[in-house]
């Protein structure tokens, strides 16, 4: 990475935009300000981008499908910018494979702060959970294989997975029977420093549990291990 981590930050609101991308050049970022997913898009292709911040609700192309994009052909981190009144946004957001949020109105000093943290991570090789090309892992009834990132079950049907629910469950099958932290799973599954959005993992947890186990409420498979995390609760043959 350069000495000015090159930013890029997504708004359709110019007022909030411009000071904004002001206040982040004067903090050590060069930035590159856009008002729509299109130009965004246009940018990443065509510059060397170390993290986008990008507002969820904009016209045309929103940015929820942008992340979408952003997490299915990188490793740029993203921050999403959002509104109190868009929890769901928000965890979609998440699932989807962002980095962060920050809910507006936000301190411009607190946005840096969760830039520099992300920083750290990939400074120090902080590395999303991977798996061999190929591999499968069976546990239970399932089969997780990792080369279509799907979920089959005994009678042979795919179940597709999220961005966030496969690095989930992927984190899970490498290591059976183990309790995770919440900010263990964080860190294998979003590969960043664990933060204070750990309530992100019992969203993604709670999501896996009505996709996997027959009484998502009285789970078997992915348990929780009370004060210490969650557990699968399986022995897992790797195939």
């Amino acid at each position: 990475m350069s000495e000015r981590p090159h930013l890029l930050l997504v708004d359709d609101e110019r007022s909030i935009r411009e000071p904004l991308a002001q206040y982040l050049g004067r903090n050590g970022f060069r930035v590159t300000a856009v008002e729509n997913a299109s130009e965004a898009r246009m940018r990443l292709n065509a510059n060397a981008i170390d993290l986008v911040i990008l507002d969820i609700m904009m016209p045309g192309e929103d940015g929820l499908s942008l992340c979408r994009h952003i997490r299915e052909t990188s490793e740029i981190p993203v921050i999403l910018l959002t509104a109190k009144s868009e929890e769901t946004d928000r965890i979609v957001g998440l699932e989807m494979g962002a980095d962060d949020y920050v809910l507006k109105p936000f301190s411009p000093r607190e946005l840096v702060a969760r830039i520099k943290v992300i920083f750290r991570r990939v400074a120090t090789g902080g590395q999303r959970v991977t798996a061999p090309d190929g591999a499968t892992y069976a546990f239970a009834n399932w089969l997780l294989k990792t080369q279509e990132r799907t979920l089959v079950d005994g009678e042979g049907v795919a179940l597709p997975l999220s961005t966030a629910e496969y690095n989930l469950m992927l984190a899970f099958a490498t290591r059976p029977n183990q309790v995770l932290s919440r900010d263990q799973l964080l860190d294998i599954t979003q590969g960043r420093e664990a933060n204070a959005f750990d309530r992100a993992i019992d969203n993604q947890i709670s999501r896996l549990r009505k996709k996997i186990e027959p009484d998502p409420k009285n789970p078997t498979l992915i348990k929780t291990v009370w004060g210490g995390g969650y557990t699968l609760s399986a022995d897992v043959r790797k195939l």
